[in-house]
């Protein structure tokens, strides 16, 4: 890659990774200080609803719909609803000069009878485009319980897009900028307003959290808008999502080689790359040199980071003999170098990196990370790059996985970055956290829950904890005074895999904030057999109650006698 694109010396390279640039230099924060919880937030009643839509409404608000919905009971995995008003309406609607479509920010808010006094941004994932039921995850796999339930008012939107509009919505500069941060930074005080003139008084506890883009759209929040939100909890964030995206075209060129099989169009099926079989090999070879590091064989490999220094595909993996059929039992040497091209993060032609690496995991059987890797790529992946992350958009190549095949990483890659004409921020402005640091976070005692599944299969845990671990540099080794991170074993992308990928962050996150509560671990369960909504990854030999504890980084969940399927029976340990 040619100099004059500005990515192609090791300290450019470096930036790539995005972590310096994410957070800057540290504060005055001494090492170690951390500013005193937040007031605890105070419960409050509701006082109007359908008269909402009649009274003054925030500049650039138009509600369609504000009307009083009664309780409801659980409905197998669907969580019980108590009494609220629902909240529905659109934000600065527009017609594009660009390309002709109208564009809203698209809203939805609940605002429950019974108020702890409390408000909750859910920011939604993938390109958005759909305003999601405003119920509040709070993190986990399973949506059983929710913030709505816990008194939260919730607000979702789309993103100021429609999901008919994805992913051409990237053609209009102001729709791009809306889905990078535009439309939480617009919603976050109409919705305030909103609540004031619910409630009679605005939130006392202001929190922000999602899973995937929307852990990004959190950690963006962090940055740009840290006096809004008290709280933030970001799920396996793609706070680097451009590159990662291009890292997911470059991922399908290693796998098409590989395919044995064809699309209808004749294009090769990634799919046809790895059978389940050669996953579940490598994921039992992964198991056998690493389950143990933490001193109990369970299936649950916590140690992730000795893991990769134990674990080798080239020799812990059978390679098939020459001229002999890749099965269950071995892979052909080139399925294993492919392997371990993606696992390192992709590189351009000079060997620079253009995204992170990923750790070997057990969870590469699950069909979350199946799907992120094989099928991704040729459909959300391509039109995120060609039409949202692209500057000027590549929209007239042709699309889908020939869009992948085809993206040359020394030509290609410098559009992420670059400007042009009506487009006057690049993906890389509008979609990572700015540069600064997060200190004005730390100062007024906001705190800041970030968990991540460790068998990703679009963004890496590696990216976070390097996340972390910058961070925590920048502020002189006590970061964790504001900012925790819990990466989650086997888990895919926000659920899934055969992981316990059930647990409540918001809790302790709204006990750090407002009673000065630390969380070092975190009870998560197995959702087995039984429950209300049973995870299929999760092995029969498992208890369908087994729970674990999730450890704050850099601490692993470590044996130390007892019933291996209770969470008790582990500690929290650094060595």
């Amino acid at each position: 890659m040619r100099a004059r694109h500005g990515l192609s010396t090791p300290a450019r390279a470096g930036a790539l990774l995005a972590f310096t640039a994410l957070l800057g230099a540290c504060g005055s924060s001494p090492p170690g200080a951390s500013a005193p919880p937040l007031a605890a937030a105070r419960p409050g009643a509701l006082q109007q609803c359908e008269t909402l839509a009649r009274g003054a409404l925030p500049a650039g608000t138009r509600l369609t719909r504000a009307e009083a919905v009664a309780a409801a009971p659980a409905a197998g995995p669907t969580p019980a609803v108590p009494a609220h008003c629902l909240v529905q309406g659109q934000l600065n609607e527009r017609t594009s000069p660009v390309d002709g479509q109208r564009y809203a920010i698209g809203f939805e808010l609940r605002l429950p009878q019974a108020w702890n006094g409390r408000f909750f941004h859910q920011v939604n994932g993938g390109l958005d485009g759909a305003v999601v039921p405003a119920m509040g995850s709070i993190g986990g796999g399973a949506p059983t319980h929710t913030a709505l339930q816990q008194g939260f008012a919730v607000v979702s939107s789309d993103a100021g897009h429609t999901g008919a509009q994805n992913p051409r919505f990237g053609l209009d500069p102001q729709a791009r900028i809306d889905y990078g941060y535009g439309a939480v930074t617009q919603l976050t005080p109409v919705a305030k307003q909103l609540i004031a003139s619910a409630y009679g008084r605005g939130p006392d506890r202001s929190y922000i959290g999602g899973c995937s883009n929307g852990g990004r759209h959190a950690m963006v929040a962090a940055s740009r808008l840290p006096g809004e939100y008290d709280g933030v909890l970001a799920g396996n964030p793609g706070f680097n999502l451009p590159r990662a995206a291009v890292a997911q075209l470059w991922g399908a060129q290693q796998w098409a080689p590989l395919a044995t099989g064809r699309t209808p169009q004749g294009q090769p099926d990634l799919q046809t790359a790895f059978t389940r079989e050669q996953l579940m090999l490598v994921s039992q070879k992964v198991s056998a040199r690493c389950d143990a590091l933490d001193g109990l064989a369970d299936g649950i490999v916590s140690d992730v980071k000795a893991c990769q220094a134990q674990f080798d595909v080239e020799r812990d993996v059978p390679a098939c003999a020459p001229g002999a059929a890749s099965s269950g039992a071995c892979l052909a040497p080139a399925q294993k170098q492919a392997l371990a091209r993606v696992f390192a993060g992709a590189r351009n032609s000079a060997g620079q990196p253009i995204y992170s690496s990923f750790p070997f995991d057990p969870g590469i059987t699950g069909e979350d990370w199946r799907s992120w890797k094989f099928a991704a790529p040729g459909t959300r992946d391509a039109a995120a790059v060609a039409f949202i992350f692209s500057t000027p958009p590549l929209h007239e190549r042709a699309q889908g996985l020939p869009f992948a095949l085809g993206f040359d990483l020394d030509r290609d890659v410098p559009t992420i970055g670059a400007t042009s004409g009506p487009y006057t921020e690049s993906a890389l402005s509008f979609m990572l956290p700015p540069a600064g640091d997060l200190s004005p976070l730390r100062e007024r005692g906001a705190r800041m829950i970030v968990y991540h599944g460790t068998a990703d299969g679009v963004f890496s845990s590696d990216d976070t904890a390097r996340w972390w671990e910058t961070l925590n540099a920048s502020h002189r080794g006590s970061a964790a005074a504001f900012v925790r991170y819990f990466p989650v074993p086997a888990m895919n992308h926000c659920r899934g895999g055969p992981s316990t990928d059930q647990f409540d962050l918001l809790t302790p996150l709204v006990d750090w904030v407002e009673r000065g509560v630390a969380p070092d671990a975190v009870t998560a369960r197995a959702r087995g057999a039984g429950t209300a909504s049973p995870n299929p990854e999760v092995p029969a030999a498992w208890s369908p109650t087994r729970s674990r504890p999730l450890c704050a980084w850099p601490a692993v969940a470590r044996y130390r006698g007892g019933d291996p399927e209770q969470a008790g029976s582990f500690v929290c340990s650094a060595s």
